[in-house]
């Protein structure tokens, strides 16, 4: 009998007799092993630009963005998700993080929930999905069958479908039309994918939304002028921005803002006057 392969995110440790360990050679290993994540990250690079090109006229013509995972990857798309209109000023659902087992799952584990191979595509139908829209699954092992089934249905819609895992060759990076692969290696506790699979994964959500937000108008300079002024610190910011882009004081930039509740609007009809 052929031996199985064993996924590059499950292989055994580098490091043995973890529990021997003093705390500071514990702290120092996993230092030395998360260093390696931003370089296996830039290796992806080409692949990331070719997802975010295939996602950026989608979203130009009205199409909306999904993340799709289970346990730490599905928490991970989440969190990137409910940060897109706080900081880019879109409203909300256009980008959307799902995740197996519901929004319980957010908090708590939910037994075999990844292991439903039709249950993703129901969770997205749920949000209408279409082929003006744009999937991608987050899988450390890649083989999570929640997030595999549901790249197969979106290609039988004909939904383009991108991956971020940390597994080559894995099923589903074959699934997906725009895969990244992020291969950083076996982790410090063996399996343990939310070290640094999950940092590579958190890396490349990032990316992609950002270079997506950017694409799509949502910065100007190097400034979020559309972001939403939710509490005092995001108001300071703003006042700051329209200080230095405006050249004007502080009480007239707090004035601006105040009557506009945008810096990007304070901006365009303080210059219009």
């Amino acid at each position: 009998m052929e031996k199985a392969t064993i996924p590059v995110t499950e292989a055994s440790s580098r490091y043995n007799h973890l529990e021997k360990m003093p705390v500071k050679e514990l702290l120092i290993s996993i230092n030395r092993e998360d260093k390696r994540v931003p370089l296996a990250v830039e290796k992806a690079i080409p692949s990331i630009e070719k997802l975010v090109k295939a996602i950026v006229p989608k979203m130009k013509k009205g199409g909306r963005l999904f993340y799709i995972g289970a346990g730490t990857s599905g928490r991970l798309g989440i969190v990137d998700a409910s940060e897109c209109p706080p900081t880019f000023g879109v409203p909300q659902g256009i980008v959307i993080g799902l995740i197996a087992g519901g929004d319980a799952a957010i908090r708590k584990a939910v037994e075999f929930a990844e292991d439903d191979i039709k249950q993703g595509w129901k969770d997205l139908e749920k949000h209408k999905i279409s082929s003006a829209d744009v999937v991608i699954g987050i899988a450390a092992s890649g083989t999570t069958p929640y997030v595999v089934g549901t790249m197969k249905e979106c290609n039988k819609h004909k939904v383009t479908t991108g991956c971020i895992t940390c597994n080559p060759n894995s099923p589903v990076v074959k699934a997906a039309k725009y895969p990244v692969a992020v291969v950083v290696g076996p982790e410090f506790v063996t399996g343990s994918t939310r070290m640094k699979a999950g940092t590579a994964q958190k890396l490349v959500l990032n990316m992609i939304s950002t270079s997506v937000m950017i694409s799509l108008g949502k910065v100007k300079g190097n400034k979020m002028v559309d972001m939403q002024l939710s509490n005092n610190k995001l108001v300071r910011r703003g006042v700051r921005m329209l200080e230095k882009e405006l050249h004007i004081s502080r009480e007239k930039a707090e004035g601006l803002l105040l009557e506009y509740k945008s810096v990007r609007v304070a901006m365009k009809n303080y210059k219009s006057k």
